[in-house]
């Protein structure tokens, strides 16, 4: 620090001290001098908190930890041997690309705009279109008033859960799909599903938010939008060839439980980085991130051992993936043992969901990105309204004696349903659009057979 910058530091504390005293004498005066003090005193002590803005930067690596190479790799390890790269580069050029869109439009049209009037209510708009106005020196507030974050570190944060949603998608579809084809349908997906419901939940004049409905993290931006859209890509693409016929298992499933661990340890800057703050309500976010998905790990394996016989790896490592999606939207609300509840309902539901639900309706949904993030995002959001309630040891916004679960529940049915019926009809026409424009969506049933690796890619996982 420049001696000038010293000396004006230090005339801005005599100043700040100055300004304090003379509050006693100030407030006999007229009230529009009271206010324009206020005013003052409030510009003064504004400022940008270098601690929260260290956590939002370390919470925002996390989440790309857990997008590359955690989503990845867990999914890579889940399909055949012959599609590992397909899927790692499915998730990688989708993450790459992602990236790209959010810096060029994807966060103006998620988190600004008017507040109200036109489609306000469903989207942003082209304000801040190539970034135009975000600066190092812009600012973005957190929810402690006088405490901000550079606007840059706001818009990487929000750029990770923009860049993981649509990779989601890729375990529905995985195996049989064109790899331009895959491109173009992320591209349109996160433009009309992804942007549109994002900016309802969290931008402050969006519909949803309006309405009070609880999503600390994602449980109905990311996990029930993109799990709804993996089911609904799944059927209209099809079933793998042999689905259902002959058994596919996963080639590795040691790949897949590092990409379990990966999710897991990225998921703690999901959720507790959706704080925005480095407080006690991080950390409570940070233990119902420990607790809910090993109380789902649990609550799986055991299910599993008295339905199948067996307690498999892959069935704890799935359980704790659908227990850290329940807990998402209820990360800041739920308390210690609401989390714990959450976490063992999501588990038991979601196995349900992939032995029972799926093998009923024939859906080739490969990874089980519906049974896992869709049906785990459902009770998460759902529960939400319960875990919430101070009555439990819940953290619900506003004055905890008005706080009616009733109600909330109802909200929180109302988000979910818009999520799903807009997921799934962008969806649809996206789907649509990209059989139209590739000639179809699928690869030859000869790449198929021989793998989308060496199809679609030109080289091998394994020598």
């Amino acid at each position: 620090m420049t001696d000038a910058m010293k000396v004006s530091k230090l005339a801005g504390g005599a100043a700040l001290a100055s300004l304090l005293l003379a509050l006693p004498a100030l407030a006999q005066d007229a009230v529009p001098a009271a206010e324009a003090v206020a005013e003052t005193v409030a510009e003064v002590v504004a400022t940008v908190d270098k601690g929260d803005t260290t956590w939002m930067l370390i919470s925002t690596i996390l989440v790309i930890a857990m997008t590359i190479p955690g989503l990845a790799l867990f999914y890579g390890g889940l399909v055949r041997a012959k599609n590992m790269l397909s899927v790692l580069m499915q998730v990688f050029a989708g993450f790459s690309m992602m990236a790209i869109l959010w810096v060029i439009y994807g966060y103006s049209l998620a988190f600004n705009g008017p507040t109200e009037g036109g489609l306000s209510a469903f989207i942003g708009d082209f304000s801040k279109l190539f970034l135009s106005g975000v600066t190092p020196d812009s600012t973005a507030a957190t929810f402690t008033a006088g405490v901000e974050i550079p606007e840059l570190t706001f818009v990487i944060f929000q750029l990770t859960f923009a860049a993981i949603t649509p990779a989601l998608i890729v375990g529905a579809i995985a195996e049989r799909m064109k790899f331009g084809a895959v491109m173009v349908f992320l591209a349109i997906w996160f433009t009309f599903s992804y942007l549109p419901i994002a900016h309802m939940v969290w931008f402050g004049g969006g519909y949803l938010f309006g309405l009070g409905a609880y999503d600390f993290a994602g449980g109905t931006v990311v996990h029930i939008n993109a799990g709804v859209a993996g089911l609904v890509a799944a059927i209209v693409l099809g079933p793998r060839v042999g689905f259902m016929k002959e058994p596919i298992p996963p080639h590795n499933l040691v790949w897949t439980f590092v990409g379990a661990c990966l999710l897991w340890v990225g998921w703690f800057g999901f959720n507790a980085g959706s704080n925005l703050e480095a407080t006690g309500l991080a950390a409570q976010a940070t233990l119902n991130t420990i607790t809910a998905p090993a109380a789902a790990a649990l609550a799986w394996a055991v299910a599993e051992k008295f339905t199948r016989g067996h307690a498999s790896l892959l069935g704890a490592a799935s359980g704790a993936v659908a227990g850290l999606v329940a807990i998402t939207p209820a990360a800041g609300f739920a308390g210690s043992m609401g989390a714990i509840v959450l976490g063992a309902v999501a588990g038991v539901v979601c196995l349900w969901a992939v032995v029972t639900l799926k093998p009923m309706f024939k859906y080739d949904d490969a990874l089980d990105v519906f049974g896992v993030h869709g049906v785990g995002g459902i009770v998460g959001a759902l529960g939400t309204a319960i875990v919430a309630a101070p009555s439990l040891g819940g953290y619900a916004l506003g004055d905890p004696a008005a706080y009616n679960i009733g109600s909330q529940f109802v909200t929180q049915l109302i988000a979910v349903v818009i999520a799903i019926v807009w997921s799934a009809v962008v969806t649809l026409v996206a789907m649509l659009i990209v059989k139209a424009i590739f000639g179809g969506a699928r690869v030859t049933e000869s790449a198929e057979s021989d793998g989308l690796d060496i199809s679609s890619h030109g080289e091998h996982a394994y020598n």
